[in-house]
């Protein structure tokens, strides 16, 4: 899920506010997919270390409401497994 909030940085700062410091993200080039756990992890805690309305990024704390706010066609845009995901949940549903 984390890897997810990659693809929405705007969200992810928005969320963090004063103080988020994307430049301490994964470079915007590399896929989603292809950071390890163990970067996205820190990489996310050091972006988040000095904000000033919340505390640093913790799984916890602040993955399902930041998960709440960003767009999910960024992420089915930056993730083919999200992507996929989606179309087999919309075939279960029904849905196109």
């Amino acid at each position: 899920m984390e890897s997810w909030f990659l693809a929405d940085r705007n969200a992810l700062k928005s969320f963090f506010g004063q103080g988020c410091n994307g430049s301490q993200l994964p470079a915007e080039a590399n896929a989603i997919e292809n950071v390890t756990k163990d970067q996205i992890f820190s990489s996310l805690a050091n972006a988040t270390s000095a904000c000033k309305t919340k505390a640093k990024y913790c799984k916890g704390e602040h993955s399902f409401k930041l998960l709440a706010n960003i767009n999910s066609t960024k992420i089915i845009s930056a993730s083919p497994w999200a992507k996929r995901l989606v179309e087999k949940l919309k075939k279960k549903m029904g849905v196109n």
